[in-house]
């Protein structure tokens, strides 16, 4: 009978036993966890990555923001309705013309650090 990869890793672990203090601080909450992997469930659509990079730098509105992604206004308000859901996007009112942007430099940062691991040798 083969020995489950758990047997396998006790039996090579070198390191101490972990204080009860340390192991607490290592673990995330479900609620958290459930969060995060929330916030990059958003980023695992392309078209939402495409609005999020054409924000980046400037609030756009709808109308622009279909231009940018060569897509319907149908498809990008949809997408933008989740974005504003998930707390990624803002928008403004001007008048009929409603302008979206990031909600905060947290999401540009995040977004910025992710491109820069994946562009990373």
């Amino acid at each position: 009978m083969s020995r489950t990869s758990l047997e396998q890793s006790e039996e090579t672990c070198t390191v101490t036993h972990l204080d009860a203090d340390r192991m607490n601080a290592a673990k995330i909450d479900q609620q958290s966890a459930a969060d995060l992997a929330e916030f990059f469930k958003v980023l695992g659509d392309p078209t939402r990555v495409k609005i999020i990079h054409a924000l980046l730098n400037q609030e756009l509105c709808v109308h622009d923001i279909c231009l940018v992604l060569d897509m319907a206004q149908s498809a990008v308000s949809h997408q933008l309705r989740y974005l504003r859901n998930t707390r990624m996007v803002k928008r403004r009112k001007d008048g009929k013309t409603v302008y979206y942007s990031l909600s905060d430099d947290h999401v540009k940062e995040i977004f910025c650090q992710t491109m820069n691991h994946l562009q990373h040798d």
